[in-house]
């Protein structure tokens, strides 16, 4: 029972690959997941490919580039990083959107935790009436 598997995946490696394909799917389109390695990726698109982004919000993304790059740059292509640019400035035009909605600190969150679960209920017994002593 204890024996090591050669190759394959374990489910824990599996359990993370699906979380983060699932995760990267909204944000990245499906041509570019399933595209042919012979199909040239464009260059680096200008800041100016998003002009709904304020120079504020583009320094912020420039900025989280940078960062990713000076952990991972090492272990990532050029293809990786052009890709990695580009799921920067969507992200955060997304971010820019979630930031304006007007919160206060006396706010509710928007969603309760309620499980919807049916318990049995124990029907309810009438207290028992002492007798009376005469």
């Amino acid at each position: 029972m204890n024996e090591t598997r050669k190759g394959g995946i374990s489910r824990r490696q599996f359990g993370r690959r699906v979380a983060l394909l699932s995760a990267s799917a909204s944000i990245v389109p499906a041509a570019s997941v399933f595209a042919d390695s012979t199909i040239a990726i464009p260059a680096q698109q200008p800041a100016e490919a998003h002009p709904n982004l304020s120079q504020e919000s583009l320094a912020e993304a420039e900025a989280r580039y940078q960062q990713i790059l000076g952990q991972y740059g090492s272990q990532l292509s050029a293809e990786e990083k052009v890709s990695l640019r580009e799921m920067n400035l969507v992200t955060q035009a997304s971010l820019d959107k979630v930031r304006a909605y007007p919160l206060e600190n006396g706010d509710a969150p928007a969603l309760y935790l309620k499980p919807l679960v049916e318990r049995e209920k124990k029907p309810v017994q009438p207290p028992a009436t002492p007798a009376r002593k005469s």
